[in-house]
């Protein structure tokens, strides 16, 4: 079983980051409007944002180390794309990085803006490095938007490798989900 990348499709370490990262993105998009309906008696009222910061900051880590793993690793050969659908991707996945970096980002500034650290599930903390006045509204409008376009930006992804799959009958999809052909 191939951890790295190669020319002919995701070795297991990016497979793995892709469908976790992906899972839990969304996760976090349904908990967070979840989280919004919650009042002061509700008893997840303190666990839900507990949680989502939790693994917002286990994210913001996560996608960190696939933009390292992405940069030193080959990139499968997108051979079966149009030279346009070639350019599309490309700028769809680097646009995931400063994207869902620049959600996590205001995600953080959020929760530190009065100046206390995240408590990433009460096993390690993650310092306030920045406050300032009105910190806290603008970086949840910059969260909130962000969100919104993360989700829309995941869903013409998704209808995209379907498409590929179904319509196409390309591997795009299949390199991602089941790696590199078997020799």
């Amino acid at each position: 079983m191939l951890i790295r990348d190669t020319k002919a499709g995701y070795g297991l370490a990016m497979r793995l980051m892709h469908w976790l990262m992906a899972l839990a993105i969304v996760a976090m998009f349904v908990l967070g409007l979840w989280m919004r309906t919650l009042d002061y008696y509700s008893p997840y009222y303190n666990l839900a944002p507990d949680i989502h910061r939790s693994v917002g900051m286990l994210l913001l880590f996560l996608l960190v180390f696939r933009l390292a793993w992405r940069v030193v690793n080959e990139k499968p050969d997108d051979h079966e794309l149009s030279r346009l659908e070639a350019v599309a991707s490309h700028a769809v996945h680097w646009g995931f990085y400063p994207l869902l970096f620049a959600l996590m980002v205001s995600g953080y500034m959020i929760s530190t803006a009065d100046g206390q650290p995240i408590s990433v599930f009460g096993w390690f903390d993650v310092p306030s490095l920045i406050q300032g006045e009105g910190q806290e509204d603008a970086a949840g409008l910059v969260h909130e938007v962000l969100a919104y376009v993360t989700i829309a930006l995941a869903a013409v992804h998704t209808i995209a490798a379907l498409k590929h799959h179904f319509v196409d009958r390309s591997h795009i999809l299949t390199r991602m989900w089941a790696g590199p052909p078997r020799r």
